[in-house]
């Protein structure tokens, strides 16, 4: 989950600090002709550059960002037994995998948590929790190092940039066509770009972009199941149903374990209705089954 809430996050701000700019600086006067009619293909063409620039600007951004918000220590030459096995297990996987080897840090978190994230599949960071390596064992461990492996290798993170891309589009060209109704159908401004404009395209993409993001989440939880199978491939398939299983014991007994834990982003409470929509993740109980069934 934080590698998604992550990237999401940074590219809703990306998005609306490149709108704000443009408008301040009166890029959006090319959306209208003789200061009246709207011009569609102006906007949509706008909106792509926008809504694709906004994307991959946060890709790029993506591990800078992981390092901050985490505080992720990259292991540049390990101290102990354990940070030279973290090593050696994700170098192991990722020559497998045939991708180049990442970074490898450990972030101070008691949860369990695991996450990839990078523009480059050669060039990514594999990054897990204090609390994974404390509460997994090593088989548990290294078929999650294979689960965020399979994300790298996958290229799951350009694929979410793509669909978020043309989601960004979407939402920034339905919002300002929110704005322009507002403006001339309910305030009645007759000429350029009014304050209805601006408040409400600013509103809509805000609420549309909240929205939208359940289209993100959905692609996030097919990819699950991949990242699952290449966890399975790269760790054994008997140590990624443990780790799942392991998981699983713990969402049925949150006393012992924060509500918010997740290893590979996978959060305690059961989803149903709205917040299964937003979930990034799906059902433990279905990714267990899919392994099994092989």
């Amino acid at each position: 989950m934080k590698r998604i809430l992550l990237f999401l996050g940074t590219n809703l701000a990306v998005v609306l600090l490149a709108s704000m700019t443009f408008r301040l600086l009166g890029f959006e006067s090319i959306l209208y002709n003789n200061g009246v009619d709207l011009n569609l293909q102006a906007l949509l063409v706008f909106c792509a550059l926008l809504g694709f620039g906004g994307s991959f600007v946060s890709l790029l951004m993506s591990k800078a960002i992981a390092k901050w918000s985490t505080k992720a220590q990259v292991i540049a030459e390990p101290r102990t037994e354990g940070e030279r096995w973290l090593v050696q297990t994700v170098a192991r996987q990722a020559e497998k995998a045939g991708i180049g080897m990442p970074e490898v840090a450990i972030f101070p978190s008691p949860e369990p948590n695991a996450f990839a994230t990078g523009a480059n599949k050669n060039k990514a960071l594999v990054a897990v929790s204090v609390g994974l390596l404390e509460n997994m064992s090593a088989d548990e461990v290294e078929a999650v190092l294979g689960h965020e492996i399979g994300h790298v290798a996958n290229g799951d993170m350009v694929t979410l940039t793509l669909i978020q891309g043309v989601v960004n589009t979407f939402v920034l060209f339905l919002a300002r066509i929110a704005g322009f109704f507002v403006d001339r159908v309910l305030l009645k401004n007759e000429q350029g770009l009014g304050i209805g404009y601006w408040v409400t395209t600013i509103i809509a993409e805000i609420v549309l972009g909240i929205l939208a993001s359940a289209i993100v989440m959905w692609f996030s939880r097919q990819r699950e199941f991949r990242a699952d199978a290449a966890g399975a491939e790269l760790a054994g398939r008997s140590k990624m149903i443990a780790a799942l299983e392991r998981l699983k014991r713990h969402q049925e007994a949150p006393s012992t374990m924060p509500d918010a834990l997740v290893a590979f982003g996978i959060s305690t409470g059961a989803r149903q209705g709205l917040r299964a929509m937003f979930s990034s993740h799906p059902p433990l109980e279905e990714r267990i089954e899919a392994l099994k069934r092989g």
